[in-house]
């Protein structure tokens, strides 16, 4: 099974990767350069299970059901050893921790007006057409009516994309589009109970501030804002990180976002909290404000990208938690390397890219002590990772 969870097959004597094919089935295929179309399978896998939903192989969104949770957990595990062997680094790998919880409580949805009348759901497999959804099994139960209410969106406004977000308190939904609000889109708010819906992660109606739990803390979510995919993800992740920081009492949170970690590390240390994004970093802030008993936060807008934080600031640190985006922290890694920080814990969504960082941070004195893959976009190539490292001289 291939990195992007399409199976590799061989023909002619070349490889040609195969979608919703498992390893050790023979197929029937109609190959189109270095890819194929499953047209039939002539000797299944023992490995191979029925899919359960009915849009699979025709929706874009998962690209693995048809293969048992064994297989299936040991690929995704492997997804991960590869991508550090590739750099050179052998390492703990964990097994991999299945954190898709209830489902996931994000999800945009792409809307359009056709002949036929306005449809909304997910781009189709391997197109960038839209597939029709009435109903996405993998979302959490909140986000039922998701695609009904972007199909009353998309009648309003046109064509758009509709992000959904479950908070505590009711849905989120932010409309990307050219076009101007109308004054029907409030009453649609009402009519759906909706927490709030925003244009352009602007704002339009708020009926109550949508807000999300983080340890003591109670976060009011800016329009639009990243959230890891489900709820047991985040819960995983932060207690992965909050257990590899240890008794670390000087702790730096970079790329924090809305601060996930940096509100549960802040019940114990005190925390600097640093992100590109600033209305998540004002988030951030008033829920230090507002939450008692929490040591000392200070966040503050700032893009790592173009300005990490360099090694003589990063030495005031006992521990340094990151976790960027997909592209990885290569600068930030650069400046990680050259700092005295003992505990360094990387938390990704990418495994190409920590790898390369990780080489980065075992290349500057570090040693990678353990790795752990978790599985919140479960039915899909993608896996998140937490890291542990450790300045090789304490």
């Amino acid at each position: 099974m291939g990195r992007h969870g399409e199976a590799v097959g061989e023909a002619a004597g070349r490889a040609v990767y195969v979608p919703y094919a498992l390893p050790g089935e023979v197929v029937g295929a109609e190959i189109s350069g270095t890819h194929a179309r499953l047209r039939e399978i002539l000797s299944p896998s023992p490995d191979r299970i029925q899919p359960f939903c009915p849009h699979f192989s025709q929706c874009g969104g998962c690209q693995i059901q048809q293969w048992q949770a064994k297989a299936y957990a040991q690929w995704k595990r492997n997804l991960l050893v590869t991508a550090l062997r590739n750099q050179g680094i052998t390492a703990e790998v964990d097994a991999l921790i299945d954190a898709q919880g209830e489902g996931r409580r994000r999800a945009t949805l792409h809307v359009a007006k056709t002949p036929g009348g306005v449809i909304a759901g997910f781009n189709a497999a391997r197109s960038h057409d839209i597939h029709p959804l009435d109903l996405c099994p993998i979302l959490v139960p909140a986000l039922r009516h998701a695609p009904r209410i972007a199909r009353r969106i998309g009648e309003v406004i046109g064509g758009c994309d509709v992000a959904f977000t479950a908070a505590d308190n009711g849905l989120d939904v932010d409309i990307a589009t050219k076009r101007k609000p109308t004054p029907s889109l409030a009453t649609l708010v009402h009519e759906e109970n909706l927490a709030r819906l925003s244009l352009n992660r602007e704002p339009l109606v708020t009926r109550l501030p949508p807000v999300i739990a983080i340890g003591k803390a109670s976060l009011r979510l800016p329009a639009g804002a990243f959230l890891q995919a489900t709820k047991a993800g985040e819960e995983t992740l932060a207690a992965l990180v909050i257990e590899n920081i240890g008794k670390a009492k000087k702790v730096a949170d970079l790329f924090s976002g809305v601060g996930v970690f940096a509100l549960r590390l802040a019940a114990t240390a005190q925390v600097f909290a640093a992100d590109s994004d600033k209305a998540a970093i004002e988030a951030l802030a008033e829920a230090v404000r507002r939450t008692p008993g929490l040591k000392p936060v200070a966040a503050k807008a700032r893009d790592l990208f173009r300005e990490p934080l360099m090694a003589r600031e990063l030495n005031a640190f006992d521990a340094v938690v990151f976790d960027p985006p997909r592209a990885g922290a290569e600068a930030q890694a650069r400046q990680l390397a050259k700092s005295t920080v003992k505990t360094v814990v990387a938390v990704s969504c990418d495994p190409a890219s920590f790898a390369r960082d990780a080489r980065i941070l075992v290349e500057g004195g570090y040693r990678l002590v353990r790795a752990t893959p978790v599985d919140q976009f479960a039915f899909t190539a993608h896996v998140e990772t937490v890291a542990l490292f450790r300045a090789v001289t304490f």
